[in-house]
């Protein structure tokens, strides 16, 4: 027997447990070949930490990658680094940071939503999730920093994407289709990404205000000022508490903005927004770094919702729209908080049935948005659509999952009924 055949025999014989743990891109391809050819839907999973997102669906075997872990290539003075899919947020960050390097996009940290502690899951899981924290609105989500690709189709085969220059374009928009495809479409192997030098420093600006519109005014000039923030939040007065610094002196609601750089321009851009917003001394409170740091990492890992029991919502959509979308969304007695300058609000329900959620995509289609269901009770998770879709991209998204996984063996209906 060929060393080939002892190596295909081997999973094989791993194939008839439901849990299946490849450690090679080769075993995987074989694994998603035998599901293609005997039919058997696969559920794929990194680390477990987005599982709860989407739609409960059937299938016969688990694809675990939580095996399939490493980093291949690091260039920091290329400002890339190649890792496999299942290699962990953590592990990537531990080895930018020795150079000083960061991920920009921020990837949003669902552990302490799901249980309770910080698991940012793996760099595959981000991709295909495709969610990016406050610096979005300035640095973009994943989509925009990966450089290439690898993954294998519903019929095990290999495609690849890009490279590993900055400046290479190749199969950009195949990385686009591909994030934020939460698995339906390809199991990635290999994911190169930019990486980029972490700021000297930064502070953040905090305004003491009562209202939700004086605080998004504040949000929506700052994202318009040439003081270039990097963050812009508003935390309602019943998420006070989660936030004491020795520094922020005062009660009520938070806005928040954060300005990076050098040292030497920080201060000076804060002045130049202060002035910009029309705020007194007295009506602000500048966080020092440390503090600073602090409050964005609780921010991305949203610990307003640390072990929610309830619901949550994530709702985009224009910033001019997000004073009077909160406005209707009072009737639902919800709690909820502002980020990427009004962009961005993360909806808190204590309970929603079919008619709530209905009555909620109306208000947010209203309003030229989209709302992903990110937590919601396990009785409605089945028959309700988790991702707003129109007709018209539900049949494209049918049909690009037809060209990748014609036989919808990749986490069948996790996104839509049917896909």
């Amino acid at each position: 027997m060929s060393m080939e055949e002892k190596q295909n025999f081997q999973i094989f014989q791993d194939f008839s447990g439901s849990i299946l743990k490849p450690t090679k891109e080769k075993e995987i391809s074989e694994i998603i070949k035998e599901c293609y050819k005997k039919n058997i839907p696969l559920e794929i999973l990194g680390l477990g930490t987005k599982k709860s997102i989407g739609r409960n669906f059937q299938f016969e075997k688990t694809l675990d990658l939580s095996h399939y872990s490493g980093i291949i290539d690091y260039k920091p003075e290329e400002l890339y680094i190649k890792v496999k899919s299942g290699t962990p947020i953590k592990d990537i960050r531990n080895e930018i940071e020795k150079n000083n390097q960061h991920l920009a996009f921020e990837p949003i940290d669902f552990g302490y939503l799901f249980s309770g502690k910080n698991d940012e899951g793996t760099i595959g899981g981000v991709m295909s999730c495709n969610f990016a924290g406050s610096r979005r609105f300035k640095a973009g989500s994943i989509r925009d920093h990966i450089l290439g690709f690898k993954g294998i189709n519903g019929r095990g085969e290999v495609i690849k994407s890009g490279g590993t220059v900055v400046k290479n374009v190749t199969g950009y928009d195949l990385s686009k289709i591909l994030s934020g495809s939460f698995g339906t479409l390809a199991v990635l192997s290999e994911i190169t990404i930019k990486v980029l030098p972490k700021p000297e420093s930064n502070k953040t600006l905090f305004i003491n205000n009562p209202h939700l519109k004086k605080g998004l005014d504040y949000l929506n000039i700052s994202l318009s000022s040439s003081s270039d923030p990097s963050g812009a939040v508003f935390y309602p007065e019943n998420f006070r508490s989660f936030f004491t610094f020795n520094d922020l002196t005062f009660s009520g609601p938070i806005t928040a903005i954060r300005i990076e750089g050098s040292t030497s321009s920080i201060d000076h851009r804060i002045k130049k927004l202060t002035n910009e917003l029309k705020v007194t001394s007295d009506e602000i409170v500048v966080l020092s770094k440390d503090q600073s740091d602090i409050f964005w990492e609780d921010t991305r890992n949203l610990k307003v919702f640390s072990k929610l029991k309830e619901n949550l919502i994530r709702i985009v959509i224009p910033p001019s729209e997000a004073f009077e979308t909160l406005n209707k969304l009072k009737d639902f007695d919800a709690k909820y908080f502002v980020d990427w300058g009004g962009s961005l609000i993360w909806l808190q329900l204590d309970s929603i049935n079919t008619k709530m959620l209905k009555d909620i995509k109306t208000i947010v289609k209203t309003a030229s948005g989209y709302l992903t269901i990110i937590k919601i009770e396990e009785n409605l998770k089945a028959s309700i659509d988790v991702f707003t879709v129109d007709p018209v991209k539900h049949d494209i998204s049918e049909k690009i999952k037809r060209s990748f996984d014609p036989k919808r063996i990749l986490n069948p209906g996790k996104m839509y009924i049917g896909i």
